[in-house]
């Protein structure tokens, strides 16, 4: 009972969950030659919907890029990100936490909609959100996802600065607490039934593999349990890459960012053996889309109050507002698809640059010693963050020795 307390009811160590994300996709890319990512396949559902509306997407550029042949149910990144949400479903509802919950004010709504939008375009700007253009990005060697991880630091920045505004925040809105008996009387009731709704999922879920497995759709499967393996991770390590550079601005706290590291230096050290047995790697252009792409994406994840990841498992929890923000999700990547070419997006900031493999320019060694040193410079750095400054003020912690109680 104390195990299944352990691994249902407690939220996981980030090390650990990450560490695993990162040994887990890295497997993954060595199986089936993709990488984790979930924004391509937002895209795609983007384009489906304007297709049951009439709307021929079938030759716009950027789809003729990503491909948008079939549906998520015949696609492996289709069952990535059903897989994600129905293992985060899962874990929720066996630790019995999903609640409907619907923000008090209205306006964060329409503000997670607009972060949604924002995110959401400039992810595919830079073709690919905090999985594919960062974390899965950075172990394929491209030099693309270093940009992005940078100008995605810098766009949180910003956006903290928007959302600590008195505008953006708004009056608090006081509830009573009339009523609270009866809601926790039902809360008891709930929690009850869902260890069996969690467990009930989980089985007609494996149902759905073991079909796929007998079917000859091997990649399906692999895309499907991979998939769930990640939703599991992301919603027991609480994984937000919005948090880890959030935090760092506005409280010093670097715990997530310090994980993500972690979890890439596993992912490196692991692709590259993948890489060197002769897996093709996945390299994205570096380009001025790449740094435009990272900072919308930033900006856009700090307003929506989560990145992808984040966005999926709050939701699965019952938060209405990620429901919302998907949705932004979706326009966004949509509305960045058609201005490809018809806005001249691709020929403006993207065209003409070149797609830069570090293993090529530094050689197989050189590539893997300098991505995992930088790695590491970047895991001290959040912790001298973290260390010397206080609530995102840049107080140092020597300085606070000589304030005084009055003064604080």
């Amino acid at each position: 009972m104390n195990l299944y307390h352990k691994i249902f009811k407690e939220y996981w160590n980030p090390y650990v969950a990450i560490g695993i994300a990162g040994l887990l996709s890295a497997l993954y890319f060595g199986i089936t030659g993709t990488v984790w990512a979930v924004t391509g396949e937002f895209t795609r559902l983007g384009g489906h919907v304007l297709q049951w509306f009439g709307v021929d997407v079938s030759k716009w550029a950027y789809f003729e890029l990503i491909g948008i042949n079939g549906s998520p149910l015949n696609r492996t990144d289709g069952w990535i990100v059903i897989g994600m949400l129905v293992g985060a479903l899962m874990m929720i509802l066996l630790s019995s936490s999903f609640k409907i919950r619907i923000p008090n004010q209205k306006r964060r709504l329409v503000q997670g909609f607009i972060g949604g939008i924002i995110a959401g375009f400039g992810a595919r700007l830079a073709m690919g959100c905090n999985l594919a253009a960062f974390f899965t990005g950075v172990p394929q060697f491209s030099f693309h996802a270093w940009i992005f991880m940078i100008m995605t630091a810098v766009g949180t920045f910003f956006g903290v600065k928007v959302v600590n505004t008195r505008w953006w925040l708004g009056k608090p809105n006081l509830q009573s607490s009339k009523g609270k008996r009866s809601m926790k009387r039902k809360k008891i009731k709930n929690s009850n039934i869902q260890p069996v709704l969690g467990w009930l999922l989980a089985c007609v879920y494996a149902g759905i593999i073991v079909y796929f497995l007998a079917t000859g759709k091997n990649l399906l499967a692999v895309g499907a349990l991979a998939g769930a393996f990640f939703g599991i991770l992301i919603e027991r390590g609480q994984i937000c890459f919005t948090s880890a550079f959030r935090d760092l601005w506005i409280s010093g706290r670097a715990i997530m960012s310090k994980a993500i590291a972690v979890g890439m230096i596993i992912s490196v050290v692991v692709t590259f053996i993948f890489i060197q047995a002769g897996s093709t790697q996945i390299i994205k252009i570096a380009a001025p889309s790449t740094i435009i792409g990272g900072l919308l994406f930033g900006f856009g994840i700090v307003l929506a109050g989560g990145c992808e990841t984040g966005m999926m498992y709050r939701a699965m929890e019952g938060q209405v507002l990620f429901l919302i923000v998907g949705a932004g999700n979706i326009v966004g990547a949509t509305l960045l698809s058609y201005g490809w070419d018809h806005f001249g997006i691709f020929n403006t900031l993207a065209a003409g640059w070149p797609q830069v493999n570090l293993i090529t320019e530094w050689g197989p060694t050189g590539a893997l010693i300098g991505t995992l040193i930088m790695l590491v410079l970047w895991f001290l750095f959040s912790n001298w963050w973290e260390k010397r400054f206080r609530y995102g003020t840049g107080i140092k912690h020597e300085q606070t020795k000589h304030i005084t109680i009055k003064e604080v």
